[in-house]
C-alpha cells in the first residue's frame, strides 16, 4: 500500500507541474502577442503623427523644409503599412494554440528581427547623412537633398531606438524560457504528457 501511495503522490506532484507548465506557455505567448501589439501600435502611432504632420506643414514650408515634412509623410506610410500587417498578425495568433517549438522559435525570431532593423536604421542614418553632405554640392537640389536627408536621418533614429527598446523588452521574457523547458537549478527537467 505505502507503494501504491508513493506513486500517486509521485504522480499528482508532475501532473500539478505539467499543468503549471502547461499554463505557463500560453501566458508566454500572450505576453509575446501583447508586446507585438503594443509595438505595432507605437509604430503606427509614430507613422500618422509623421504623416499628418508631414502633410500639413510642407504645405507652408519652403526651401529644405518642405522637402523634410514631405518625406515625413512618404516615409510613414511604409511604416503605417507595416505596423498594421503586424498589428492584424498579432490579432489572429492564438496564444494556446502554440507549441512550445513554435512559440520558443517565435519568440527568437521577433530578436533576430528587431536587431537587424536595428542595422538597418543605421543605414538609414548614414543614408540621410550621405545626403546632407551631397546637399552641400552645388550642381545638385540641394534643398531636396538637405530635407530628405535630415528626414531619413530622424526617421532612422526613431527606429534604432524603437527595435533597441523592444530587443530589450523581448529578450527580458528570455528568463522564462528555461521554466517553461522544465530546467530548474538542478537541472533539466522531463514532461510527461497524458
Amino acid at each position: 500500500m505505502p507503494r501504491i501511495l508513493l506513486a500517486l503522490a509521485i504522480f499528482l506532484t508532475f501532473y500539478g507541474y505539467l499543468s503549471a507548465q502547461n499554463l505557463d506557455l500560453p501566458a508566454f505567448n500572450q505576453a509575446s502577442i501583447d508586446h507585438q501589439k503594443t509595438a505595432m501600435l507605437t509604430l503606427g502611432g509614430w507613422a500618422v503623427t509623421n504623416i499628418a504632420l508631414g502633410a500639413t506643414l510642407q504645405g507652408n514650408a519652403e526651401g529644405s523644409t518642405k522637402h523634410f515634412h514631405r518625406m515625413n509623410a512618404l516615409w510613414n506610410t511604409v511604416n503605417l503599412g507595416i505596423a498594421g500587417l503586424g498589428y492584424f498578425a498579432a490579432l489572429k495568433t492564438d496564444p494556446s494554440a502554440l507549441d512550445m517549438a513554435t512559440s520558443l522559435q517565435k519568440h527568437h525570431a521577433f530578436q533576430k528581427v528587431l536587431l537587424f532593423n536595428a542595422g538597418l536604421d543605421i543605414g538609414y542614418i548614414a543614408g540621410g547623412l550621405y545626403l546632407t553632405e551631397r546637399a552641400k554640392r552645388p550642381d545638385v537640389n540641394q534643398d531636396q537633398l538637405k530635407g530628405f536627408g535630415q528626414s531619413i536621418m530622424l526617421q532612422g533614429a526613431f527606429l534604432f531606438v524603437f527595435d533597441l527598446v523592444n530587443y530589450f523588452i523581448a529578450s527580458g521574457r528570455d528568463s522564462q524560457v528555461p521554466v517553461l523547458l522544465g530546467t530548474t537549478a538542478d537541472g533539466i527537467g522531463l514532461s510527461f504528457i497524458f
